[in-house]
């Protein structure tokens, strides 16, 4: 058998990689950038972009699934980025996929396709698709996921998309490393009352489910539908993020803003940046005040049940197996 895997050396693409090799699977990643280590793993490696049209067709050429994992992500950054990378890359990557015969797509979208603004407990794949967007990124994936699973054809190309929510673990570059940066910085603050649940996504547990969904589409359990994907046990976010200081010896975070203090501090920042061209990311956005101080969590019990997704690796034993990679 032989997968694609779009942003194989990035963090969740890796060890997706990593999973198929050790299944015997013949490996081709595509990215933009040098893929350093995965030559030695016996990946076929592809350098180009997926808004290039002929670097995907080619990337595509002569495989049997493909897992498009690779995005523009974050919360900042010129919309037209977003679009090229997340529409019109996702585009290329299922138009390739008919042209090239290719059976099964993976998709990764994220839970931020239905970003509303308000808090989601517990919510299933019923919930619509979001509105009133605060950034390029939930939106254009969004409408990249509803592209994806429009191409599904029980009778051609099988297509599903896997919804992780704040995927962590050894070699995370984003969100433990920012949340200590700023800890140790004294610029992290606790945003509303503190009391928000969320889902979270060990690393090796979303690269599971990936499989997960490879193998379901072969039994014809999941075709043309999203699931979220998570622990499946949230975690209240402040204490979860000051119990992680803890254990970095960084002193805990005590201090509050008000959401609506954060929100407004974001909308000045935003507007501050565009009328500034800054291109680094503000401290603070409307989008990230929201996803700091509301409770988002996740149903995955479709996930259970048509992927037979069950994360193997606890929250606390990541935790553990971080800590022990960032220490060295």
């Amino acid at each position: 058998m032989r997968a694609l895997v779009t942003g194989g050396s990035g963090f969740l693409g890796r060890v997706v990689v990593d999973r198929l090799l050790s299944r015997g699977f013949h490996v081709r990643s595509l990215g933009r950038s040098p893929q350093l280590g995965l030559e030695a793993l016996g990946v076929d490696v592809l350098q180009g972009d997926i808004a290039d049209k002929a670097a995907v067709q080619s990337a595509c050429s002569g495989v049997d699934v493909v897992f498009h994992i690779a995005a523009k992500a974050g919360v900042w950054g010129p919309r037209s980025e977003y679009v090229r990378a997340n529409i019109i890359g996702t585009q290329h990557v299922v138009e390739a996929c008919k042209e090239h015969g290719v059976k099964k797509l993976i998709y990764t979208s994220t839970p931020s396709v239905v970003f509303n603004r308000k808090p989601l407990k517990h919510v299933n794949e019923s919930m619509p698709y979001g509105s009133r967007w605060l950034c390029a990124y939930a939106q254009t994936k969004a409408i990249a996921e509803y592209s994806a699973l429009s191409a599904h054809d029980a009778n051609g190309l099988q297509v599903v998309a896997l919804r992780p929510h704040l995927i962590w673990g050894p070699g995370d570059p984003h969100l433990l490393p920012r949340i200590l940066l700023r800890a140790r910085a004294g610029r992290l603050y606790i945003v509303g009352r503190g009391d928000n649940w969320v889902d979270i996504t060990y690393v090796d547990n979303a690269a599971d489910a990936h499989l997960c969904a490879m193998d379901a589409l072969d039994r014809g359990t999941c075709g043309g539908k999203a699931y979220f994907i998570s622990q499946g046990e949230p975690v209240q976010l402040w204490p979860w993020i000051n119990h992680i200081l803890e254990r970095c010896g960084i002193p805990v975070i005590n201090k509050k803003i008000p959401l609506w203090a954060a929100y407004a501090a974001g909308a000045l920042l935003e507007s501050t940046h565009r009328l500034l061209h800054l291109e680094q990311e503000p401290p603070m956005t409307r989008f990230v005040a929201i996803e700091l101080a509301k409770t988002h969590t996740f149903d995955i019990s479709a996930a259970r049940k048509d992927l037979d997704y069950h994360p193997r690796i606890s929250t606390e034993l990541g935790l553990n197996t971080w800590l022990q990679n960032i220490q060295g």
